[in-house]
C-alpha cells in the first residue's frame, strides 16, 4: 500500500537483511499467526514427553496449522512440561495493547497508502488510531503482576489440510507473567473449562534456569514494550530485524505485519509504544483498509488488513468505527481455494476485557470482591 521507510522496497529489504544475524533467528519456533500454534505445541509436546492423549488432542486440533495461515509467535499456545498435560487450544495467546489503547509517533507520509475498499487510506486511519492511543492513560504493569485478557475466539476445527470448518466461539482467559528475567513460567490460560500453565519445557539434564526465556519479542512484557523505539521508522526497522524468520515464506512484510498483530492483541503497553506500532504498520507495503469487518463477538468495525497473496488469505485487525478502540482480529480466505471459498473465516477473535492482576488465575471480579472485604 505504501513505500518503505526509506528508499525503495528492495533497498530497504537489502538493508534489513544486512542487519539480520548470520544464523536463523528462533528457527525452531518461527513466528506467525494463530493457525500454526499447534505446530509449535507439537514440537514442545514431543520434546517434553507429554501424555499421549494430550498429544492426540493437539494433533486433532491442528486443522488450521498448514501454510494457508501464517505461523504464530513463540508462546502462542500453552505448553505444559513433563509431568503435566500439553494441549493445543484453539486461538493463540498473542500479545498487544489493551482495549481502547492506541498511540503516537511521527506523522505518516502523505500518499503512503491506498484504500483496500474504504474511502479513507489505511495510513490516515492508522494515524487516527495512533492519536487515540496516545491520549489513552495506561497504568504501568509491575514486574510481579500479570496482564489479564478475556476474549471470545473460534478457529478451524476441520481435518488437517482439508475444508475449513470454523468451530463454535468460546471464551478464554489468559494471564501473562511480567517477569523480566529469564523464566520457564510464562503464565496461565483458562479455556475449555480447564487451566493450562504456560511453561517452557526443560530438556532432561538441563538446569531450568538455562531453559527459560527473558522478556523480548518472543515473550513481551510491559517493561520490554516500553523500551522499544517510539519513532515508527526505527521501530519498523527493529521489527524487520527481530521478527523470527519463516524460511518457507518469502513475504517478509507479511511476517512483520503478523508480528505487530501479535503484539497488539493480548497485552497492555505504554501509549507511545502502541502509537508507534500503528504508525509502523502504515509503512508496511500492502497494508489496506476495509470498511467493514466483524469480530468473534459480532461487533462490526473498520479493518486494517494485509493479504498474503501466496496463500490466498487476509489478516484483519478490527477497530470500532467510532472510538477506534481495538476490537479483535480475523483471518479469511481472500480468494477461492480448495479449503474454502473467498470470504470463508479461518480464525476470529474478540477482546472483551483487559486488566492487571496481582495473582495468576485471579479474575477482575475476584479482585474487586477482595478489595471490598
Amino acid at each position: 500500500m505504501n513505500s518503505t521507510p526509506a528508499g525503495s522496497e528492495q533497498e530497504e529489504l537489502e538493508e534489513l537483511a544486512r542487519l539480520l544475524p548470520a544464523g536463523a533467528v528462533e528457527r525452531e519456533l518461527p513466528s506467525g499467526r494463530h493457525s500454526h500454534h499447534k505446530d509449535v505445541l507439537m514440537q514442545l509436546i514431543d520434546r517434553d514427553h507429554a501424555r499421549d492423549h494430550a498429544r492426540d488432542h493437539a494433533r486433532d486440533r491442528r486443522a488450521d496449522s498448514d501454510r494457508s495461515l501464517p505461523r504464530p509467535r513463540r508462546f502462542s499456545r500453552p505448553a505444559l512440561v513433563a509431568g503435566a498435560v500439553a494441549v493445543a487450544l484453539a486461538a493463540g495467546l498473542t500479545v498487544g495493547i489493551g482495549a481502547g489503547q492506541h498511540g503516537d509517533g511521527t506523522a505518516t507520509r502523505p500518499g503512503a497508502a491506498r484504500t483496500g475498499g474504504g474511502s479513507r487510506s489505511a495510513a490516515v486511519t492508522l494515524d487516527r488510531i495512533a492519536a487515540v492511543a496516545m491520549r489513552t492513560d495506561v497504568t504501568p504493569v509491575g514486574e510481579d503482576q500479570f496482564v489479564y485478557v478475556r476474549s471470545r475466539t473460534a478457529d478451524n476445527e476441520g481435518v488437517f489440510e482439508g475444508p475449513v470448518k470454523l468451530g463454535k466461539p468460546h471464551e478464554r482467559q489468559v494471564w501473562f507473567s511480567q517477569r523480566e528475567e529469564s523464566t520457564i513460567d510464562i503464565g496461565l490460560i483458562r479455556e475449555y473449562g480447564q487451566d493450562w500453565p504456560i511453561e517452557v519445557g526443560v530438556p532432561d539434564g538441563m538446569d531450568p534456569k538455562d531453559a527459560g526465556y527473558p522478556a523480548g519479542i518472543g515473550r513481551p512484557t510491559y517493561a520490554w514494550l516500553a523500551s522499544l523505539p517510539a519513532d515508527p521508522d526505527a521501530l519498523l526497522k527493529l521489527l524487520y530485524k527481530e521478527t523470527p524468520r519463516d524460511e518457507t515464506r518469502a513475504d517478509r512484510g507479511q511476517a512483520v505485519f503478523n508480528q505487530i498483530g501479535d503484539l497488539i492483541s493480548e497485552q497492555i503497553m505504554p501509549s507511545a509504544t502502541a502509537a508507534a506500532f500503528y504508525r509502523a504498520a502504515a509503512r508496511i507495503p500492502g497494508v489496506t483498509e476495509l470498511p467493514d469487518a466483524v469480530d468473534a463477538a459480532g461487533r462490526h468495525g473498520i479493518a486494517i488488513a494485509r493479504e498474503d497473496t501466496a496463500d490466498g488469505t487476509r489478516t484483519e485487525w478490527i477497530f470500532d468505527g467510532t472510538t477506534l478502540d481495538y476490537l479483535g482480529e480475523r483471518t479469511v480466505f481472500s480468494r477461492d481455494t480448495k479449503r474454502g471459498k473467498k470470504g470463508t473465516v479461518l480464525f476470529t477473535s474478540a477482546v472483551l476485557e483487559r486488566a492487571v492482576m496481582d495473582k495468576r488465575g485471579q479474575e477482575p471480579g475476584e479482585r474487586r470482591r477482595a478489595g471490598r472485604s
